[in-house]
């Protein structure tokens, strides 16, 4: 009998992250370009990381000098590279990865981090973005943004003042002690290993037509090769059978008759959501089972001691939206104080491939004993696969992972656990892996 291969490999679309850096003077016009090359885009998944988050803290003395304005803050050694070039590697092989927030007005790093994950194209943008060789060998296409000195200063001083607080004094005697000088010493080299050079900014819609194209192109080239991967595990379990650590709902007389109610075309929506709750409560009962318990004892009313068992750690849920809403009742039922996330994941009928578009978890998911994964329906596993990638990026271990659903197809559920062996799937009933996904419809009526 022919085994379900474990622990295949799986990369998710955001892994290997194109990453896009854009350089140029102070004032030339990175972060205009940047947005506007987002804006060409019209894509969810684009992210712009800013080098200003990576400012060195400074010492007591070097915090005076730049509230007097004289820290040289456009010298390569204000920035800290290493920190820079370890978070972009983490983007790169697609994990989460927290950035600093840098306070212009306070001249040090806040204590918040904003946390980046999960990005398709990173566009970074800073004046030594083509400056260091450790970004330089992850780039996948370098631009330099180009403009005269007197733009440059003019829109430098209307940002400083505006956005920063500065003085237009203290704006023009950093432009002139380290800002301008720096420029023909550090900057200005970096046009040369440009593959893009971008005159005039965002007024160049030739340019940022081409640099989209560009982006595009290369996405394009990742998405088959991620639809070939999705194929690929498909054929490697196609014949294979359903692993230990699916776990069907126990055909009993109630559930064939449930289901039975369930599959009738002709049933009224207000009875098929009543019986559909009952059958959901069952399923978020059966995966409350792979729970960790430990002892514990409480005093009865009667003021006798019962030795009992509690959950040994939270147990929290993550919808798959839209078709794991559909679940959500009978977890209520099952679990009434239960947290929930939230993860939307689409898949174009054009390519194919999903999608990563919403997602919304606990901060402390990695520490809770059990995480149900709610999905309405398995089909062929793509989205649930990338939803359980997401979850163990975000530190969330393998066998506290158990997925639920009403149907899952056979080929759907040992693709998934192929890839994440230790992963669990309770599911009520598995049909064939083309079934089309009726439930939410018929559940939420449109």
């Amino acid at each position: 009998m022919q085994k379900v291969p474990r622990g295949q490999q799986y990369s998710p679309p955001w892994q290997n992250t194109s990453i896009i850096g854009i350089a140029g003077s102070s004032g030339s016009g990175k972060t205009s370009l940047a947005l506007a090359v987002v804006a060409a885009l019209n894509l969810p998944w684009v992210v712009i990381l800013s080098m200003d988050s990576f400012y060195n803290p400074l010492t007591p003395e070097q915090s005076i000098q730049a509230f007097k304005n004289e820290f040289d803050f456009d010298a390569p050694q204000a920035i800290d590279f290493d920190i820079l070039v370890e978070r972009l590697k983490d983007l790169k092989n697609g994990k989460k990865c927290e950035v600093p927030i840098y306070s212009f007005e306070k001249h040090a790093r806040i204590s918040k981090t904003q946390t980046i994950y999960s990005p398709h194209v990173l566009i970074l943008e800073g004046i030594f973005a083509l400056h260091d060789q450790r970004i330089l060998d992850m780039l996948d296409l370098k631009i330099f943004c180009e403009a005269d000195a007197d733009t440059c200063l003019s829109r430098r001083l209307v940002r400083d003042v505006e956005e920063r607080g500065r003085d237009i004094q203290g704006c023009i005697k950093q432009w002139f002690n380290f800002v301008k000088p720096n420029f023909h010493k550090w900057v200005k080299p970096q046009r040369e290993i440009a593959d893009i050079i971008v005159p005039r900014g965002v007024e160049n819609k030739v340019a940022i037509g081409m640099i989209s194209d560009r982006i595009l192109k290369i996405l394009s080239h990742k998405s088959a090769l991620h639809q070939l991967e999705l194929r690929r595990l498909g054929q490697a379990v196609e014949a294979a059978p359903l692993s230990a650590n699916v776990l069907v709902l126990k055909q009993t007389r109630q559930i064939t008759g449930i289901n039975t109610l369930l599959l009738d075309p002709d049933l009224k929506r207000e009875v098929f959501i009543f019986y559909f709750d009952r059958l959901a409560s069952l399923l978020i009962e059966q995966a409350s089972e792979c729970n960790q318990f430990e002892a514990t004892q409480i005093q009865t009313p009667e003021g006798n001691l019962y030795i009992g068992l509690k959950s040994a750690r939270e147990v929290s849920a993550v919808v798959l939206l839209r078709g794991g809403s559909v679940l959500e009742t009978g977890l209520r039922r099952v679990i009434p104080d239960c947290r929930t996330g939230r993860i939307l994941i689409q898949t174009p009928e054009s390519t194919g491939e999903p999608e990563l578009h919403f997602l919304s978890l606990a901060p402390d998911i990695a520490e809770h004993g059990m995480v149900l994964l709610l999905d309405g329906q398995v089909c062929r596993g793509g989205a649930v696969l990338m939803a359980v990638r997401v979850l163990v990026d975000h530190g969330v271990p393998e066998d506290r992972i158990i997925v639920v659903t009403y149907t899952a197809g056979r080929t759907g559920v040992n693709r998934l656990l192929s890839v994440f062996p230790d992963v669990r799937v309770v599911v009520g009933r598995v049909v064939g892996d083309a079934e089309d996904r009726w439930v939410e419809r018929r559940y939420l009526g449109c």
